[in-house]
């Protein structure tokens, strides 16, 4: 008999409440308060768990912008697939598994046709832009993309366009910063902050879309120049667009 050990992963995932929180984050980034009462356990036995989660890598936190005594927890997606096909070949060579990045085709998402995505942040100028303009490529037009600010910029960033044209080959020029409140009466399915801040603000929308929050500093605020910022925008690009493709099954699996 094999007296190896389980994976870190299967060890970690297996608790019970381990695997609540993990589930949980899987949706959105939360505070550990939202988590407690998520998971209905004390905060002192949530944060534990935690702990050994973000220890073994597979959830990573932010500080707050909002609030910065407070942290967001977030689930990395990647280490977890990158985990699951370690555990498989643990098991026995024949399990082995390259993990595969999500992707979606325009016919995949007919089958919930004209969902509507709402990206959110302050300024509407750097981090929501960018999502929208990924999210748009990705599901060629089959899904209705916006994005919105509490307080816009009156222009896009220049490094948002650089990193839009540099990393994806995409070209943002056209779109422009707008407020939230031109968005009134609109309908949307799913409504993602980016923001901590303009999360706290963010009004409701009708017909209770669901919300989730993607924890994501500004990248615009990493230095004093936009030639210093531009490697936190290259971050932040490569943090979204992984975050916009974890989305795409999301979308696919939505039944109206």
């Amino acid at each position: 008999m094999s007296s190896q050990a389980a994976p870190a992963f299967v060890r970690l995932a297996a608790h019970p409440l381990r695997w609540r929180l993990l589930t949980e984050l899987a949706g959105s980034d939360y505070r550990v308060r939202e988590l407690v009462t998520l998971v209905g356990e004390p905060q002192n036995l949530v944060s534990y768990h935690l702990r050994l989660l973000r220890d073994g890598g597979l959830v990573t936190t932010t500080r707050s912008s909002f609030d910065g005594r407070d942290s967001y927890y977030h689930l990395d997606l990647d280490r977890c697939a990158h985990a699951l096909a370690d555990t498989g070949t643990a098991l026995h060579p024949a399990l082995r598994r390259e993990p595969v990045a999500p992707r979606v085709s325009p016919a995949d998402l007919r089958r919930a046709p004209r969902l509507g995505v709402l990206f959110v942040c302050t300024g509407n100028s750097a981090r929501s832009p960018i999502a929208e303009a990924l999210l748009r490529h990705y599901t060629n037009g089959q899904v209705k993309v916006a994005s919105a600010g509490s307080r816009p910029k009156p222009e896009l960033h220049p490094n948002a366009v650089r990193v839009a044209h540099d990393e994806f080959s995409l070209d943002i020029t056209d779109q422009r910063p707008r407020h939230w409140d031109t968005l009134t009466g609109r309908r949307f399915d799913y409504v993602i902050s980016l923001c901590d801040k303009a999360r706290e603000a963010c009004p409701d929308f009708p017909d209770h879309p669901r919300r989730a929050h993607w924890s994501i500093p500004d990248p615009a605020a990493a230095a004093d120049t936009d030639q210093a910022s531009y490697p936190a925008f290259q971050r932040t690009a490569a943090d979204i667009d992984t975050r916009v493709r974890h989305l795409l099954p999301v979308l696919t699996s939505t039944r109206l």
